[in-house]
């Protein structure tokens, strides 16, 4: 009888959690979104180059690198529940400031609000992506952990759906449309906030994260397949950004869909909708196929889309380039399982040092963006393009090392 209360105890605990988390990653696929509206927002509107636009991911994504060091230690320091729950809150705040910045045309702030952000992002990616397999110890957590990671699509696909009217906005209303989306996500984000802090005990049966000695710490890092997934996931989100940030500048080209500021920005609502449709493609997929292989066939398709994109004009040129988004789907998770060294007791270091490397969201569209005004934004995306060429190698090599074994 014992037994059977403490099961249905425990499966309680798991459904709460569940459910708290629907809604952090969709609030993090849905604020991500808006802040790839704000490139096409400076450059089709507010006028500025594609390089000075860009530092709008390079502050987003900077604090990846920066910050998740100090993050895990505080992790470790204070559990999963209340890392979540101070990551909401900083993400909250950084809202008001961006509201604040996008109302009165700060740039300054609106790089340094960004930067804010991100590093609340960083608590949840950290913290958020390990408590479902902690909690589902007998491997349900990564079906769980890949359901909510579909929510997370559908707030990245209803990002531009909503926010493209406001952000893309230039009317009589002034910037005030531009600050409202990011005022309204800032009093959702406060409302998580709470909820995660009142459940802050909710995890107090299982065990804390555990500290790891920075000899052992040297060891993980240089894990092969760790460094060279590190690579791999720089490269990844590097292009699924830039891309993401410059899809509606690229549809606005007259020589591509001449669409309007507007009308570009709820098109690339498509491209995060291929990402979304795709985790279910790939979970079907990733049954029946070998997971690097898979890998190396859906980062060479993405190459040759991003190829025909940048050597092919009119809607041919914008439906292979939104159909990348299809592509991307699988490659989080599957460059994120791959890596991880076979020592799962520095897993959440591991965890660690795959976060770092989504600074490459910070650089590539920077380095993208700096091409495009010397070269043009078709002939830039070659950068991206290498990126995925760079996926399918790190996936062939981890094949070539199964097969051998």
């Amino acid at each position: 009888m014992h037994t059977a209360s403490s099961s249905h105890a425990r499966a309680e605990m798991v459904t709460r959690l569940f459910r708290r988390s629907i809604g952090i990653f969709f609030m993090g696929g849905f604020v991500t979104a808006l802040v790839g509206l704000l490139v096409p927002r400076l450059t089709l509107i507010d006028r500025l180059d594609y390089t000075r636009a860009a530092f709008v991911q390079f502050a987003f994504h900077s604090s990846y690198l920066l910050f998740a060091l100090p993050i895990t230690m505080l992790l470790v320091r204070t559990g999963y529940m209340r890392a979540i729950a101070a990551g909401l809150a900083v993400m909250a705040l950084a809202c008001v400031a961006l509201g604040g910045a996008a109302w009165i045309g700060s740039y300054p702030l609106l790089l340094a609000a960004l930067l804010a952000l991100s590093t609340g992002i960083t608590f949840l990616q950290i913290a958020a992506n390990v408590v479902q397999p902690l909690v589902e110890t007998e491997g349900g957590g990564a079906a769980r952990l890949t359901l909510l990671q579909g929510f997370n699509s559908i707030g990245t696909v209803l990002g531009p759906l909503l926010g493209a009217g406001l952000l893309l906005y230039a009317g009589a209303l002034g910037r005030l449309p531009l600050a409202l989306p990011f005022l309204v996500c800032a009093v959702v984000l406060a409302a998580l906030c709470i909820v995660f802090w009142r459940a802050r005990d909710l995890l107090a049966g299982y065990p804390a994260p555990r500290r790891l000695p920075l000899r052992q710490l040297g060891r993980v890092l240089v894990e092969p397949r760790l460094a060279w997934g590190s690579v791999a996931m720089f490269g990844y989100v590097g292009a699924e950004v830039t891309i993401g940030s410059l899809l509606a500048n690229y549809l606005a080209l007259p020589t591509i869909l001449a669409s309007d500021p507007a009308s570009a920005g709820r098109l690339v609502s498509l491209y995060w909708a291929g990402a979304m449709l795709g985790r279910f493609a790939g979970a079907f997929g990733l049954a029946r196929i070998a997971p690097a292989r898979l890998l190396a066939g859906v980062a060479t398709g993405a190459a040759l889309l991003v190829a025909i994109a940048t050597q092919t004009q009119g809607a041919a040129g914008a439906a292979a380039l939104l159909a990348v988004g299809l592509c991307n789907a699988i490659m989080y998770p599957t460059i994120f399982a791959l890596a991880l060294p076979e020592d799962r007791g520095a897993a959440a270091y591991a965890s660690m040092v795959l976060c770092m490397a989504v600074v490459g969201g910070a650089v590539v569209p920077l380095a993208t963006g700096a091409l495009a005004d010397r070269f043009g934004l078709a002939t830039a995306l070659g950068l991206p393009l290498l990126c995925y060429l760079g996926i399918a190698a790190f996936a062939l090599m981890i094949a070539l090392s199964f097969a051998k074994r």
